[in-house]
């Protein structure tokens, strides 16, 4: 059995914002914006999949249109292909809008292939989602008949079926439709019927093996999608426990499993839920996020310890559940055991207090390559994030501290002799300068609408090391930092 969407992008945007009238999406191919998928009232425009967006908006002046996310659209399929996986276990990806069925020994449990169509074009009109379906002998038949048939019934013969369609439902590239048809080959009893040795001669192997395939003389199976791994496992106790080490005991032996399963394929644990389920029915759950992810059980297992204090046993917990709700590749790495530890121990602190205050409070500075003294750092979230010893020493030396620009008295482009900031009369001792720092015309930023600036190394009698510009198109002087 082929499920063929033909309208599987729109209909999933339709979805979440209903909305009347033409409305396709877009795709740039070619440095051109062209029609990927449209809803019906765009095709009774005169609009059709491939037309230029430019040519489609002066088609139809109405038509509402959106970039397409293909990340989003083979999401929703997948969700499609787990759904489809109730009438056969046996259910693979065709393209970016379709599925394919082995519904061998399974369509009888519906009632029989008519029937079993009907069940899912019942099934997928209420979720607002069109279908052509196409049963056959073979995958190629079932394909041919969900694209180009007129009428897509459950076909017994697959020569006679196959016989008065397109060439190009043989799945078979454009330019090899488009040198049949020149050759008065346009339909697939045409090829049938015409000698293979000259087709293989200037062709190749690929249209005769697309034609066996067809026609159930060359096996093409279907690959199912495995299912996703998962990371969950559960102990169910004879008698109930209520005290904290017989329940860290019960997670070290869930965590010994889960961590092994974790290691098999090759994945560390972020977060962690573990669920102690009560004789009274309720559940007291815990939650773990961690700084990195992890898949050794001796050093996930203390960090447990502190919520595990917390939990209300109430008169007893017989059941014990974790499981790795959000895991992530863990790279394989040679490194020392000193380096290693130190790493560690940094890690499981960072778990420790974002436990208590938030994994995204606990943060880290990180260097990013700008002049802008305001842009030459980031600050990202430290589990999220890893330190990077790429810290060059600047081409000259900063302040250790910054702070908004502080405006002083002053116009010319030298610096002032004398100057108040804060309250404070200060005296230039010695001035060194200028350096001109010119703005990122390509970021946005009000603070440096000015223009130029001119920084200036302003050491005071008074002892005071400041840091100062000058803009020249706006003359004026600002206080920006202060030295050690």
């Amino acid at each position: 059995m082929s499920l063929w969407f033909p309208r599987l992008s729109t209909e999933r945007v339709l979805r979440l914002r209903p909305q009347t009238g033409p409305f396709a999406l877009t795709l740039k191919e070619s440095n051109a914006n062209r029609i990927y998928c449209l809803n019906a009232e765009a095709e009774q425009s005169g609009l059709h999949r491939g037309m230029p967006f430019s040519d489609a908006r002066a088609f139809c002046a109405g038509l509402n249109s959106q970039v397409v996310d293909l990340a989003a659209d083979q999401r929703f399929l997948l969700v499609l292909r787990r759904w489809a996986t109730r009438y056969c276990p046996w259910v693979g990806l065709e393209g970016r809008d379709g599925l394919t069925l082995d519904i061998t020994g399974s369509a009888h449990l519906f009632g029989g292939e008519v029937a079993l169509i009907a069940d899912i074009q019942r099934h997928l009109a209420r979720a607002g989602i069109s279908v052509a379906i196409g049963v056959a002998a073979t995958r190629g038949a079932a394909w041919a008949v969900a694209h180009y048939a007129v009428n897509p019934a459950p076909v017994d013969d697959a020569q006679a079926a196959l016989a008065p369609l397109p060439v190009a439902a043989l799945r078979l590239e454009n330019k090899t439709v488009v040198a049949l048809q020149r050759l008065g080959l346009r339909h697939i009893g045409d090829l049938i019927q015409a000698a293979r040795a000259p087709l293989m001669r200037r062709f190749g192997p690929d249209l005769l093996m697309r034609l066996d395939q067809a026609l159930g003389t060359q096996p093409e199976e279907i690959t199912p999608l495995a299912e996703p791994p998962h990371y969950a496992v559960r102990i169910t106790l004879p008698d109930p426990i209520g005290l904290a080490e017989d329940v860290m005991a019960g997670t070290a032996r869930l965590l010994d499993q889960l961590c092994r399963k974790l290691v098999s394929n090759g994945v560390g644990a972020r977060v962690l839920q573990l669920t102690l389920r009560r004789v009274d029915r309720e559940a007291q759950q815990v939650e773990l996020r961690l700084a990195r992810a992890l898949h050794d059980p001796a050093r996930i297992l203390p960090l447990f310890e502190r919520a595990v204090q917390g939990v209300d046993a109430g008169f007893g917990i017989d059941q014990l559940r974790l499981e790795a709700s959000r895991v992530e590749q863990v790279v394989q790495e040679q490194i020392s055991h000193v380096a290693h530890s130190k790493q560690d121990r940094l890690d499981d602190l960072i778990t420790r207090i974002g436990a208590r205050i938030g994994l995204e409070n606990i943060q880290r500075f990180l260097p990013a390559d700008s002049h802008i003294p305001e842009r030459s750092f980031l600050i990202a979230p430290a589990a999220f994030s890893t330190p990077d010893g790429a810290w060059g020493a600047p081409p000259l030396s900063r302040p250790l501290q910054l702070f908004p620009p502080e405006g002083i008295a002053g116009h010319q482009p030298q610096p002032p002799t004398r100057f108040r900031w804060r309250r404070m009369g200060l005296t230039v001792g010695r001035a060194i300068g200028p350096e001109r720092i010119a703005p990122e015309w390509w970021l946005e930023d009000e603070n440096w609408r000015s223009g130029l600036r001119d920084y200036w190394r302003i050491e005071t009698r008074e002892g005071r090391r400041l840091w100062l510009f000058y803009t020249p198109q706006a003359p004026a002087w600002f206080v920006h930092g202060e030295f050690a």
